[in-house]
């Protein structure tokens, strides 16, 4: 058998013989994706979908809305408070089926239709590493009478006129650990399809999740004392053992001046943050330097909480990675760089109170590649890219 004759043959073994009068194509390219919409036409959209298909029955309806957040770092923003507003405004003017019911645990005895959605961040042709050059809008309604997914909406929005700057008590937010409780609402409003059964995780903690939102309203209405009451008692409750509970206790506590209370409160914090290998701080540094900010109000606590850290990982033992991270501005060689000096004057200031701990630390820097939030503004917005990681590793 001649060679081209012998290749054609194994082609023809391999492939198959072609389609008469056939030519050759390309395969599939992927489909376009959607257009994102201005901010408002977005969620109108998203909204609108949501309301318009619900199935579930009865004529008068009962909502409760638990409050959308960040579908990454689940935190509350100025855009997820104001797109809760829009979304009961909308209600009372188009939807008079559904009753806008206050998220308390009364309104939950009822099983109500529970409203959550997420908004966040994308780059919007799906580069998972490019620039976030959109929104994600994602709105599900849960019906906790048939404990299933009743309708879904979502769209895309531009990112001119967001505002995703965290609300006071996120801003104030000492660390980041992902939450149990946290990731069943993420799960349940990005992961589900209409008629999923409702996350049993999400459910659990509903009851829990209502007084934290009231001690998050009382913190950021400045009532500390009554925030604070919020809190230890959602603790004290099935599924109370979360990290929003203990955030919410070290911040009422600081600023009631009540500083034993709050070094416990946050050394609670790093206990947990080691004991699940997340353990994320918020240091904000100057731009393109490892100093801090200048500002005082900011950084006053931070030498606490590094005594606390040193003090709670020696005493489990531990050996720490300690992991910088930069905002998305400026070249990736330079931030890459950055977040390694970042991650060692973090650990000298470690070692300071704490020298015998030399060998059981080390210090990284993943740049701007682990970004949660990354806009890249450099403000109160992106600080979560500003953080300083501490992982538990083999000693």
């Amino acid at each position: 058998m001649r060679r081209s004759s012998l290749v054609c043959h194994v082609l023809l073994m391999l492939f198959g013989a072609p389609v008469a009068g056939s030519a050759q194509t390309s395969p599939p390219s992927a489909p376009a994706a959607p257009a994102p919409l201005p901010f408002a036409e977005a969620l109108q959209r998203a909204a609108g979908d949501l309301f318009s298909k619900a199935q579930v029955e009865g004529a008068r309806v009962e909502l409760v809305i638990d409050p959308l957040i960040d579908g990454v770092s689940g935190a509350q923003s100025a855009s997820t408070r104001s797109m809760q507003q829009s979304l009961v405004e909308l209600v009372g003017k188009s939807y008079p089926r559904f009753s806008v019911q206050p998220f308390s645990a009364e309104a939950l005895a009822r099983e109500p239709v529970v409203l959550i959605g997420t908004f966040t961040a994308i780059n919007n042709a799906g580069d998972a590493g490019g620039a976030r050059d959109a929104y994600r809008i994602c709105l599900t309604l849960a019906d906790l009478k048939s404990k299933r997914i009743v309708s879904k909406g979502v769209a895309r929005a531009k990112p001119e006129g967001v505002d995703v700057t965290p609300t006071s008590y996120y801003r104030d937010s000492p660390m980041w650990t992902k939450d149990p409780a946290t990731e069943a609402y993420i799960k349940t409003c990005q992961a589900t399809k209409l008629g999923d059964a409702i996350d049993p995780a999400y459910a659990e903690h509903l009851n829990v999740a209502a007084l934290v939102n009231d001690g998050i309203l009382e913190y950021e209405a400045r009532r500390y004392r009554e925030a604070l009451a919020f809190y230890r008692t959602a603790r004290g409750l099935p599924g109370g053992d979360q990290h929003r509970v203990r955030i919410g206790t070290y911040l009422a506590s600081s600023r009631l001046g009540r500083k034993d209370d709050a070094v416990e409160a946050f050394g609670d914090l790093v206990d947990s943050g080691l004991s699940s290998n997340q353990l994320m701080v918020k240091l904000l540094f100057q731009p393109g330097s490892t100093q801090f900010i200048a500002n005082p109000q900011i950084t006053e606590p931070y030498p606490m909480w590094l005594s606390q850290i040193a003090t709670r990982a020696r005493q489990k033992g531990a050996c720490l990675e300690i992991v910088g991270h930069t905002s998305r501005t400026g070249m990736p060689q330079v931030n890459e760089r950055l977040s390694v000096l970042r991650a060692q004057y973090v650990m000298e200031l470690l070692q300071v109170g704490s020298p015998d701990s030399r060998s059981r630390m080390i210090a990284t820097g993943r740049g701007y590649n682990e970004n949660l939030i990354g806009t890249g503004r450099d403000d109160a917005s992106d600080a979560l890219d500003r953080r300083v990681e501490f992982k538990v590793i083999g000693c």
